[in-house]
């Protein structure tokens, strides 16, 4: 899974436990929350069973633990690349000198090594083709900016983000619920997936000039500023075609759109061509996005 952006300021310089407090980037959390509460709904609803709770959190520390390790690999990766000097988003680990980056790879395996445990406990319990899904998503976790060829270098995050964030994490959620993979729960991790990618893609047209400079080719670089602002709105008008088809199966589902009106302000700034830090604020709001349309997905499946 790629790492997402938290969407704040440069924070004052924090020191013991707290450094790795923010290394580990709790605004972008809600991406990994997100889904699993919505597949987990799908689930419920699927089979009109009891939820099996440890299985829900099982998927929901599994989930943590990959966001985690991916956001610490990535510290890891651009800092000691150097593509994290004089970022505008919030300060790095390595690049700012609070860990050293053996620290930082070791606090990365550290937590891919959890989801891992965690990971195999489920597939002892359910099936085990999920360790191949699990190993999917930690080894897109490390390659985003790790390798000798990172994926988000060559403008590849906002697929990835679709595939893990929307499609494997939702559906594998609703899976470990209802034991089958079905076309209800594809329909409700699509817009979880596009709204995620929203959110990267926010990230990356702020970091723009920045990763353009250090050979950061990320998708926002590719495409040029215009194109870019475009992509933002289009994942965002994607998500709300998802909820629409969700609807079909659970009419209640179309609350979620009220998530997606949060946006429009946020539109308005990017296609004005807000750039640099004058998009922190779509960042916090297409964060608040994610937590509400997440929200509502739920009730709208579960009422």
């Amino acid at each position: 899974m790629t790492t997402l952006p938290t969407g704040s300021g440069t924070p004052p310089a924090p020191g013991g436990l707290a450094r790795w407090v923010v290394g580990a980037r709790p605004r972008t959390l809600a991406s990994a929350v997100t889904p699993v509460c919505v597949g987990t709904a799908i689930g419920r609803w699927s089979t009109g069973a009891p939820v099996f709770w440890w299985r829900a959190g099982g998927a929901l520390c599994v989930a943590l633990a990959i966001q985690i390790g991916t956001n610490y690999a990535n510290d890891y990766a651009d800092g000691v690349r150097g593509t994290d000097e004089g970022r505008v988003g919030p300060r790095r680990l390595v690049a700012s000198g609070l860990a050293s980056p053996r620290a930082v790879a070791l606090a990365a395996a550290a937590s891919f090594a959890v989801a891992g445990f965690v990971g195999l406990a489920l597939a002892a319990t359910t099936t085990w083709w999920l360790l191949l899904v699990g190993a999917a998503s930690v080894a897109a976790g490390w390659l985003y900016t790790g390798g000798p060829r990172p994926y988000g270098y060559l403008g590849l995050g906002e697929p990835f983000v679709f595939v893990f964030f929307g499609l494997v994490a939702t559906m594998g959620s609703a899976y470990l619920q209802a034991g089958r993979v079905t076309l209800v729960s594809l329909a409700a991790a699509v817009p979880v997936g596009f709204v995620t990618t929203a959110l990267l893609e926010a990230n990356n047209l702020r970091d723009r000039e920045g990763d353009a400079a250090a050979g950061k080719r990320t998708l926002a670089v590719r495409l040029g500023g215009d194109r870019a602002r475009w992509l933002y709105v289009g994942a965002l008008g994607a998500g709300a075609l998802g909820i629409a088809a969700l609807a079909v199966r659970r009419p209640v589902a179309l609350i979620a759109l009220g998530a997606l009106a949060i946006g429009l302000p946020s539109i308005r700034r990017v296609l004005g061509g807000a750039q640099g830090k004058d998009l922190l604020p779509v960042l916090a709001a297409t964060g608040r996005i994610q937590i509400a349309l997440g929200a509502l997905l739920v009730v709208g499946i579960l009422v």
